[in-house]
Order: C-alpha cells, then structure tokens, then sequence
C-alpha cells in the first residue's frame, strides 16, 4: 500500500517550502519531493547566493573608494575564488537551515523527481532510477524555472552561459557580453563590472530594466555609462560564433551590425518553466503558454491538484511563490485566505544602485486614465546619504489627483530594496499621499525620502 500523506509538495523552492511548512502548522501529514538541493534555484543558484556575491563587490568597491571616506587601503585585489567560495558557503548554510525547518516541521523529504498520476499518486524518481508511489489527499507543483534559451544563443555553459555557470565561473573573463537587462541581467553586469571585467549589455527593449519606470531605467543607464559598463538597446544578438578561444557576438542594432568579442556570453533573458515530464498531460491539468491554469487560489482542472510560482501566472519571484504557497494551503485547509493581489508586489533589482518598485509607472498610471500627482525626492538632498556617499538616486511616488491613492513607488539608489516595504504596507492599507506626509520619519535617514516624496506631490516638500 502507498505511503498515505494529506499533502505531497513537488519541488522545494520558497514556493515549495513555504506551502509545505504552513501546511504543516495547519495540521497536514506533509513530504515534499526534490531532485537537487532544498530551497530551490532561489536559495541555492539564485536570490540569496546572487546576493553574497554582489555584497562582495560592494565590499571592493567601499575598499576602493576609501579615500573618499578618510581612510588609506594599499593593494587592495579582488579574489574571484574567494568570492565564488562564500557565495557558495552562504548558500549551503541556508539549504541546511530548510533541512532544520522540516525536520521541526515533521516534514518528509522524498529525494528524486517527482511526476503526478491520476488519483492524487505521485510517483518518485531517485537517481537510481527506482520508482515509489505514493498517495496523497492533495498535490502541489512547484517545480520553478530555469534560463530561458534563444535560438541564436544555445547555451553551452562554456561559452555561453546562464546565470548558474555566472556565479561558479573557474577564472574571472577580462571580457563579458549580458544579453538582456532585467534583475538577472544588471545584477551580473554591475557584479563583474565591479570587478574589473568589461562588460556589454545587450537589450532588445528600447531602455535597460524595462519594466521599471521609465526615469529609473534612465538614470540606471547614467550610473552603469559612468562607471564603464557599454549599454546597447534596441540591439539583438542573432549570432555567436565560439569557434576558436574567445565568443564572436553579432548583434543588430538600429545604426546596422556590430560585432563584439568577448570571453564569455551571459544569457539572461527570462525564465523557462519546468513543466516537462511531470506528469500534466498524463493527467489532464491544462495549461497556456506554458503556464499552469489555475484559480485564485491556485486549484487546477484537475481534483487535488494545484500550482504555485514559476510556471502559473503572475511575476516570476520568490516572494510571489511563498505567498501563494500560504494562500494555496491555507485554502485546503478549509481557512478563508484573501486572493493576493498582483498589482501590490514589490520588485527588487540588487545591482548598484539598487531599484525597489510597486505599482503603477507614471505611464501606467496614465494610461489607465487617472490624474496624477507625482513627487520626487532626489537622493542628492538627503543628509544620511551625503553622510553615506550614496547621493545617486531618488524615491519617486504617484499619486491620483482625485482620492489620493497611492499608485506608485519608484527608488533607485543604495539599500531602497530594504525601503520598498513602507510602500507596500501603506498601499495595503489604502494610505493617501496626505497621510504619508504626516507619518512622521526618523532623520536622518534614507526612509525619510520617501515623505519627502510624498510632499514634493502636493508642493510641500521642504528640503529641495
């Protein structure tokens, strides 16, 4: 007879996890299946080991700059092999720290691929190829994403990489090509730009960051021109020749062909879905363009059998996948969870300067027909950041000229991506521009811009 649970998680990313250890608060008898590491791409090949990484270029360049801060540093060198290292170390200690969770959590792992069968079975895979099936009252996918690959750039992980083979590189390449400029892309690009590499970005779209406002991509590009980093836009690469030791790029742009060389091409340019071989056809779960259909609460076509984070709809983000994660089980738990609202979830970018956003650009905002209010504070005018010597920057916010709801918040400059929150909170809880201005900031701070902000909307702002 087969092991009998009320419910089995496929893959163990901040989606996985997450709905796996709150079932388990809920009273569920719960395993989660995995093939590789706990925690996912996001704690083991994406947001947190991308992190140390990028800490230790921040560190460099503190170190390189520190005359600026009074303070004399000789021979300051970067150890590529040292960086790799921790970033790796940082990564390994939070899979572990899954590992305590679930065993707190009474949480089974079931170690191999996991494929769904008809009658909520889920058969398991190990990496000896033997098959167990087990039976389970309710079944979650979440089995995430992985580089998106283009025709023009098949990737090799020697030549043309993707983000995994970017943070295990043996040697530091003099010379890099970023084919797209979203989080994954600027991310790398300030990252071994900060280095010493010399770094081309490549972005099909007419400004790097597209989905940001449209000011942020701009002063984006002014910080990464400044501090050496080539931007192409409305370029495409539509070839790479590896032959021979280093990459020949061609890319299209408006003026005609350029061609760039380079030891290494990053492909970062979205996220695929890994919907193969888990069993969806076999069972009949439907899907769209390689997407999960499911409800608000992330139920399937299928009986007792739901989708959350990467592959159903909705931003591609860790943070996004825990949340639907707690509202999924919370629904099978006969509990009355709220739907989570895609149009309050923060996006956070961790090059340098940072860019945290929620909501409505002011395009957006216009085009979905409200008069607006925008006010914008730059970084420039701030006593914490001069203190800092982080004067890129601003906090920019939109609101509508009518009821005073907050639409929108955009920052860019050091640490917003820890500042985003107050946006979110305060746009959950249906704040007006007029009662940011009131809600007294500490100072001197960063946060502080964003009041400043707010009162830059209506005309009251004080310190520019």
């Amino acid at each position: 007879m087969a092991s009998q649970y009320d419910l089995i998680v496929i893959g163990s990313g901040p989606g996985g996890y997450v709905a796996a250890i709150r079932a388990s608060q809920l009273g569920m008898k719960v395993a989660v299946v995995e093939k590789a590491e706990l925690g996912g791409i996001c704690l083991n090949w994406g947001c947190i080991p991308t992190k140390a990484l990028l800490k230790s270029a921040q560190v460099f360049e503190y170190i390189s700059h520190a005359k600026d801060y009074g303070i004399d540093v000789k021979d300051a060198s970067v150890d590529f092999g040292g960086m790799v290292k921790r970033s790796r170390e940082v990564a390994a200690g939070m899979s572990k720290g899954i590992q305590f969770l679930f065993k707190k959590n009474k949480i089974e792992v079931l170690n191999g691929f996991g494929k769904i069968q008809k009658g909520k079975k889920v058969e398991v895979e190990d990496d000896k190829g033997k098959k167990t099936v087990y039976q389970a009252k309710n079944i979650i996918l979440a089995t995430g994403g992985r580089s998106r690959e283009l025709p023009a750039m098949p990737i090799d992980n020697e030549k043309i990489i993707g983000y995994r083979k970017a943070m295990v590189m043996d040697k530091q390449p003099k010379k890099m090509v970023v084919v797209g400029s979203g989080a994954i892309g600027v991310e790398f690009a300030y990252f071994y730009n900060s280095i010493g590499t010399e770094v081309t970005i490549v972005e099909f779209m007419d400004r790097v960051v597209p989905v940001e406002d449209e000011e942020v991509s701009k002063a984006l590009e002014r910080n990464f021109k400044k501090n050496g980093i080539k931007v192409m836009t409305s370029s495409e690469v539509t070839k790479v020749d590896t032959k021979g030791t280093g990459c020949k790029v061609t890319v299209k742009t408006k003026k005609g062909e350029e061609q760039l060389d380079c030891d290494v091409v990053l492909s970062a340019v979205g996220v695929a879905t890994n919907l193969e071989g888990v069993g969806l056809e076999e069972t009949g779960v439907k899907t769209e363009k390689g997407k999960v259909i499911v409800d608000d609460y992330y139920k399937t076509n299928v009986d007792g059998v739901y989708a959350i984070g990467d592959i159903v709809h909705g931003p591609a983000l860790a943070h996004v996948a825990s949340a639907e994660g707690i509202i999924c089980v919370e629904k099978i738990a006969g509990e009355n969870p709220q739907p989570l609202d895609y149009g309050n979830i923060p996006g956070c970018t961790y090059c340098s300067p940072e860019i945290a956003s929620v909501g409505m650009t002011e395009k957006q905002a216009k085009e979905a027909g409200y008069e607006i209010k925008v006010g914008k504070f730059p970084f420039s005018a701030s006593g914490k950041a001069s203190a800092a010597g982080h004067k890129d920057g601003f906090v920019k916010v939109i609101f509508d000229a009518k009821y005073g709801e907050w639409l929108g918040c955009h920052m860019i400059g050091a640490n917003v991506t820890e500042m985003i929150a107050e946006a979110v909170a305060a746009r959950k809880l249906e704040t007006t521009g007029h009662e940011l201005i009131k809600t007294v900031h500490p100072h001197p701070t960063m946060s502080e811009a964003v009041m400043e902000a707010a009162a830059a909307a209506y005309d009251e702002v004080i310190h520019i």
